[in-house]
């Protein structure tokens, strides 16, 4: 699928950052199209970082059409050798409050909306961060998550969701659908037909691109500068 190109010769500004979340620096990789339409961060998933090529692909489908990205890690190196931190989604919760804060405080991002695209357990942190009030998200979007892992805090969502889920994913599927029976905001299951929990099939990660983008074009962009054919 052929993505909208926003920039001629003009590339997105690209920063490796460090975030203070909480008593740790996080690292992060952030991206500012000039101008941009909104935010998203990025929540990876167990055993991943920010350097997943799977997000990276997909942050950069958003990059083309004028959304800026920040991809970071949620724990450091120490805190990932402990596993029972990996799947603590309360904890990975607070560093994306705390890295919301961070990026809202920039002069770039001011004025600008904000989403979350997780994957696996890191939707589960989206989810649970976006409950929470002072987080101030304006969408979520899920690849492949479980969403079940926050669903003591899915009722207080408000933030418009789209769940993203492999067709071939069964567990999850199901999984996915029963977070969502528990949700009270405006949210979407895609089923991507053909496509395994992790999207390696042939145009499955392209799909998933291309919803995310348009569910953040339609949640993030001010009105009127959405990009033409996008």
């Amino acid at each position: 699928m052929a993505f909208i190109h926003r920039f001629d010769d003009d590339r997105p500004r690209e920063e490796e950052v460090e975030i203070q979340a909480g008593p740790v620096r996080l690292a992060g990789t952030l991206v500012v199209p000039e101008p941009p339409l909104g935010f998203v961060m990025f929540a990876h998933g167990s055993g991943s970082s920010r350097r997943s090529p799977r997000n990276r692909f997909v942050a950069t489908a958003l990059n083309q059409v004028g959304l800026g990205t920040l991809l970071f890690d949620l724990l450091t190196a120490a805190e990932e050798a402990d596993r029972a931190n990996v799947f603590d989604i309360g904890l990975l919760a607070r560093r994306l409050i705390d890295t919301t804060a961070w990026l809202c405080a920039r002069p770039e991002a001011s004025g600008r909306r904000v989403g979350y695209f997780g994957a696996s357990t890191g939707a589960a942190a989206a989810l649970w961060a976006a409950a929470q009030p002072r987080a101030d998200v304006a969408a979520v979007v899920s690849r492949g998550g479980r969403p079940d892992l926050a669903a003591p805090r899915l009722r207080q969502v408000t933030a418009p969701t789209l769940l993203i889920v492999g067709g071939r994913d069964e567990v999850v599927i199901e999984l996915n659908r029963q977070a969502q029976a528990l949700m009270r905001c405006e949210s979407r299951l895609e089923i991507v037909p053909g496509a395994t929990h992790l999207f390696e099939e042939p145009g499955a990660l392209e799909t998933v691109a291309e919803l995310a983008r348009e569910w953040f074009l339609d949640h993030l962009a001010p009105i009127g500068q959405r990009p033409r054919g996008a």
